[in-house]
């Protein structure tokens, strides 16, 4: 008996002792490396967590309630302070002297969608740590060259509140026309790549939503505030846009980076996460993983992105609108700290909800969402969803929702501005026909600096009295300001600007139609798109090889001399022809060729070929045309072909009074010449060159070449990189909150101390010409004669 109990005894331990061996080994299968991530059959989805009821009272009466007091307070500001709320152009420029910081906040907002809320996790999901990195390295390369652009266009054409106007200005109505048709098609894409993103955040967490609530919501959200407030009150949606992406940015990093009671195992803290994600293959099958730098296709997809963000930034009137807002100096370190702002945004979400779902999805062994669900962008509200519950969701909504308003409005005031002053006041109800940029708008003779310019004694000259110089003037708006009315049926009395005048009281009701009638024109648009299937990468880069033929000619006609209208007509066209084409061909080579037509014809290299054949035949076109047509053999040529640029200016509203304390020191006559304009913005054009050179060196070089050193990153290094771009949010979500009302308070601060000084000498009136009756020595210029000294 002993013995049986002995031996029974010694196979008792034998077990005990070889279990731990056995459950390791156990483990040792379950956790093997690499870890291939097989498609899900049975895609868990996001769970929608508001009814509709709760969607519409928070995003109608939340959102949009909110974006309606800002508009009413933007417009008081314009009103009681600036007193210029009367004012065609001040719709579209917000008064043109919008601050550094503000200038730096919106930009950076308007690229928030979708490729870093949504569109960033994505591509951590395809590409690992790799995919939003060289995403965000394509786009940052044009934010930075934007600012040598933007001083070239305040410069060189001041009162442009349009690229398009430039081009007419240089090249006459054909290649206006023609621009004009890839300007809208270039803010249809845009508009419909936000419904489709609008349309991914909305229905995937709200139960039981249809379309048509979808795009309804969206529309009102979009035109509300663009009525009331004009492009004003985008800046200040766009401030509150940014801080509360920056806030829920760093409360999605606390939950999934430092949270010690994580339901998940792979998620909670660095470290987790690293091991999680390093055991996962690559789903390109090449030797570097998920947490490598050097993924070829992530490369591949920072190149096509350089083309595809180049069509976004420089064809959209949405993107010029918002940045000629500023002045030259505020609107270059607007940009480059735009650049910053925005890059800590795709970095940061890419090691948050993107990388948290691979860690997740590692531990399951198979994707959590399907390969349609991955590119709608459901990757952050499904990680939100499943790190937060509800209250995720709720959050994501509201990310998207700000986002979206901020990106929607801009495109309904573009899209209103092109009509307003590219269709409606060029050719269908111009204040006067076939008028040339020598002729005054308000006489229709020559202009004296413009028969200086040409050399040539052509017909009577123009004797119109500048505007803000105008005793008429002063009589007509003192008058109607206290009615406190501008539609008086009795009409403005003064000889030379009075029926001007009406033409502009007419164009802002126009201008009022026609945003209505582009926010009504969303829902029918937002209908057909969900019909056709079409889904948000799709629209996004099959839509830049049609506007990016656009690019080269915009760059030309702002920077070359030697543009000509025919040159950039047959750019833009050949460029559309052979990107079209080069991208069907592409297309064709891949399983079922052009029978899958919207999988193929954005697959990586039918993208590549597509942009990049757009973009070089429409460049090299441009340049061959332009040097066989033009007509420049002089210094004298060239100064007359930059003047049609410079002359582009509204006269009851003249340029030089917005940049009148930029050009303290000079004395001119009327305006400043172009040495004088020179002179005054050297160091903002200095300032673009370098900054924007040093800016793009360290993203596109600097960084990238230190973090492609690394094969396959360890933990230290990945812990290193998760820990600098948090200190970057951090530090950007700072200037972001404290920077932008701190400025625009000591500019509302500054100005009502202006008024003051002013009050002593004139009756005040809230048009802006009145008030600069009084110039900077307080003393009243009556003469229209003398030359301005400032």
């Amino acid at each position: 008996m002993a013995n049986v109990d002995l031996r029974a005894l010694i196979k008792l331990l034998g077990v005990l002792l070889v279990l731990p061996l056995v459950a390791d080994a156990g483990n040792a299968t379950e956790k093997a490396c690499p870890v291939k991530l097989r498609e899900t059959v049975k895609s868990e989805g996001v769970k929608a967590v508001l009814e509709k009821h709760d969607t519409a009272l928070l995003m109608l009466l939340g959102f949009g309630g909110f974006s309606v007091i800002l508009a009413l307070i933007h417009n008081a500001v314009r009103k009681y302070v600036f007193h210029d709320e009367h004012n065609l152009d001040t719709t579209f420029d917000a008064g043109g002297n919008v601050s550094l910081s503000l200038t730096a906040v919106t930009v950076a907002s308007q690229l928030f969608w979708p490729g870093d809320i949504l569109h960033s996790a994505t591509l951590a999901t395809k590409n690992g740590i790799a995919g939003p990195f060289w995403y965000a390295v394509g786009i940052m390369a044009n934010i930075f060259v934007f600012p040598m652009l933007s001083v070239q266009f305040k410069t060189r054409a001041p009162g442009a509140k349009t690229y398009l106007q430039i081009i007419h200005a240089r090249f006459g109505s054909s290649a206006h026309k023609v621009f004009c048709v890839f300007a809208l098609l270039t803010n249809l894409v845009i508009t419909i790549g936000i419904i489709l993103a609008g349309q991914a955040v909305i229905q995937s967490l709200t139960k039981n939503t249809s379309d048509e609530f979808t795009v309804l919501i969206m529309a009102t959200l979009f035109g509300s505030y663009s009525l009331i407030g004009g492009l004003g009150t985008t800046f200040y949606v766009s401030y509150f846009n940014a801080c509360l992406v920056f806030i829920l940015l760093i409360v999605f990093v606390v939950k999934i980076l430092h949270n010690s009671e994580s339901q998940y195992d792979s998620v909670g803290n660095v470290e987790k996460m690293y091991e999680a994600v390093s055991c996962i293959k690559a789903s390109d099958d090449t030797e570097y993983g998920y947490l490598s730098f050097r993924s070829m296709s992530a490369f591949l997809y920072g190149i096509i992105e350089v083309f595809v963000s180049s069509a976004v930034t420089y064809c959209d009137q949405a993107s010029w609108q918002s940045r000629i807002a500023a002045k030259p100096v505020q609107g270059v370190w607007g940009f480059i700290l735009a650049g910053f702002m925005w890059f800590s945004i795709p970095s940061t979400m890419a090691t948050t909800t993107g990388m948290a779902y691979l860690a997740i999805s590692s531990t399951n062994g198979s994707h959590m969402l399907l390969p349609g669900e991955i590119d709608e962008g459901l990757v952050t509200p499904l990680i939100a969803e499943k790190i937060l519950g509800s209250a995720g969701g709720i959050l994501v909504l509201t990310m998207g929702a700000m986002a979206l308003m901020s990106t929607g409005s801009g495109e309904v005031m573009a899209i209103s501005s092109i009509i307003v002053y590219d269709i409606y006041q060029t050719y269908i109800n111009p204040f006067r026909y076939h008028l040339k940029s020598v002729h005054c708008i308000l006489c229709g003779r020559v202009k004296r600096e413009a028969v200086t310019q040409q050399n040539n004694d052509e017909g009577d000259f123009c004797a119109c009295v500048d505007a803000t110089r105008c005793h008429h003037c002063v009589t007509d708006l003192q008058k109607y300001s206290s009615k406190k009315s501008y539609s008086a049926t009795e009409g403005y009395k003064c000889p030379t600007h009075g029926k001007y005048r009406e033409y502009q009281d007419y164009l802002i009701n126009f201008k009022n139609m026609c945003i209505v009638w582009v926010t009504i024109g969303i829902i029918p648009l937002g209908l057909v798109v969900f019909e056709s299937g079409m889904d948000l990468n799709w629209i996004f880069y099959s839509g830049a090889i049609a506007t990016i033929p656009c690019f080269p000619p915009v760059l030309l006609s702002i920077l070359w001399v030697k543009a000509t209208g025919k040159g950039l007509i047959a750019g833009s066209i050949c460029g559309l022809v052979c990107g079209i084409s080069a991208t069907l061909i592409a297309a064709s080579f891949y399983e079922g060729g052009l029978n899958k037509f919207l999988l193929n014809t954005v697959q990586d290299y039918a993208i590549l070929a597509g942009t990049s054949s757009s973009f070089g035949v429409s460049l090299i076109v441009c340049i061959l045309g332009s040097l066989m047509t033009h007509k420049i053999t002089s210094s004298e040529d060239e100064s007359h072909e930059w003047y049609k640029m410079y002359d582009i200016d509204n006269p009851l509203n003249p340029w030089e009074l917005n940049y009148r304390e930029d050009l303290k020191g000079y004395e001119y006559q009327g305006r400043p010449s172009f040495d004088q304009m020179f002179s005054a913005f050297k160091s903002a054009k200095t300032t673009a060159y370098i900054a924007g050179s040093c800016a793009i060196a360290l993203f596109a070089l600097v960084i990238p070449c230190i973090m492609a050193s690394f094969p396959n990153m360890d933990f230290t290094q990945f812990s290193m990189w998760v820990t600098f771009t948090q200190i970057w949010a951090i530090v950007m979500a700072i200037i972001v909150i404290i920077a932008p009302p701190a400025e625009e308070i000591s500019r509302i601060v500054k100005q009502c101390r202006k008024n003051k000084g002013m009050d002593t000498q004139v009756i005040k009136s809230p048009i802006p010409e009145c008030n600069e009756l009084i110039v900077k020595d307080n003393n009243i210029v009556g003469n229209s004669d003398q030359p301005t000294h400032v």
